[in-house]
This record gives C-alpha cells, structure tokens and sequence, in this order.
C-alpha cells in the first residue's frame, strides 16, 4: 500500500541530540552529588525517556524513586535551556523532510522525550515542517515500548496502519511498531547498533536517509 505517514522518533533518528543529553546528565549527576560520566556510556542510557536516563546514570544504591526524581529535576533545570546547544539534524534529514512533504506525505514524531522538549527541538529545527503530530512523553501515556503514543498520532491524523512507516533507531522503536502493528524502517545512524534493530525484528533497515524513499517508492510500484 502507498505510503501515506511517516512517523519518526525524534533522538537517533532526526536529531543527533547525544551531547546535549550526556551534558544535561552529567550537571543533574554533579549537582546532585553523584560522579559523571563519559559521553560514550550515554547511548546506552538514552532511548526509553528522562527518567530512565536518570536511574541508568545514578549508582545503583541511589536508584530509589525519590532520588531520581530529585535528579531529574536538576536534569531538566539545565536542559531546559539548553536542550540545542550542541544538537543537530542528520545529514540528509531536512532533505528528506523536505521531499516528504513535496510529496504530500505527513509526517508525526514520536518520542519518549517530555513533551515540551520534544515541541522546542522540533520547531527549532524544522519549522518548515507541516508535523501532522508531535507527540512526546506526558504523564498519563506509556513510554514506548508501549504503542499508545503511535495511536495517539493516528487519532490526530487517521491513517490506515498498512499505510504508515515507523522510523527509528533502536529496539525499542522497532518493538513500538511491532506492538502497533505498523511497518518498521530501523536506521543505523542513530545511537544503537545494527544488531539491535535486526534483533528487534526491524521490518527494513537503512543507512541513509535517502533510502527511506526508496522504501516508499517500492509500495507504489
């Protein structure tokens, strides 16, 4: 069937976001008294929201519900402003976008970033970008794995799930699409390796941008 959608996860997969998170991180653990990290552990941090970043980066003796609250406080203190700093788009992601939206294709993002931070990166750097959904982490909503957040998109803009691809970099978006029962495109030049998304059962795996097209073109033929 033709490609109508495309949802995207947002870190990984649009933006190169690691440094800024890594940095956010690493101030919370400081001014919470903890010791940091180097900017290598934190793709492995990442992926599964802030608070999950914040249990993965304290010690493990100080991952009590209350302390990770306290650090992810200091967390979102800093990266609050400056959630850009040192973040940028993949190259050949606004090409895409850009073709995408040429061709009358909508285009959702869907992340376990809060939701705010998702909004301010996204019109940042993609204000051109007609998002039919930008849906990030929000109180009542399970983080992926959890599939609500790519039918909380299809409310917003209803598509047959024959019709939508989901696009991201780790396991947990190809489990995301599995679980929501869309197609899953994995990219390789995000923060996870090859093999997770192989072993997450990647319905497509690229290596540039530009063969997400290719994708596309291949259900019009």
């Amino acid at each position: 069937m033709k490609t109508e959608l495309v949802i995207f996860d947002l870190d990984g997969t649009l933006v190169n976001t690691i440094a800024d998170l890594a940095t956010a991180t690493n101030y919370a653990l400081a001014a919470g008294g903890y010791p940091t990290h180097h900017m290598s552990a934190y793709p492995f941090y990442v992926g599964n929201g802030v608070t999950k970043l914040i249990e993965r980066a304290l010690p493990s003796e100080a991952r009590n519900e209350d302390e990770i609250e306290r650090v992810r406080r200091f967390f979102k203190e800093y990266y609050d402003v400056h959630l850009t700093d040192a973040s940028t788009p993949y190259p050949g992601i606004p090409e895409l976008l850009a073709e995408l939206n040429a061709r009358g294709i909508k285009m959702a993002v869907a992340s376990n970033k809060y939701q705010s931070a998702v909004e301010r990166i996204i019109t940042y750097f993609f204000p051109d970008i007609p998002w039919v959904a930008i849906e990030g982490q929000k109180p009542d909503v399970p983080v992926k794995p959890d599939p609500s957040i790519v039918f909380q998109v299809l409310l917003k803009s209803p598509t047959m799930k024959d019709a939508v691809l989901y696009t991201g970099d780790s396991g947990v978006d190809m489990e995301t699409a599995y679980r929501a029962g869309v197609e899953s495109v994995g990219v390789t030049w995000g923060f996870r390796p090859e093999s997770e998304l192989a072993e997450n059962y990647a319905n497509n795996i690229i290596n540039s941008p530009a063969q997400l097209l290719e994708i596309i073109d291949s259900k019009m033929s």
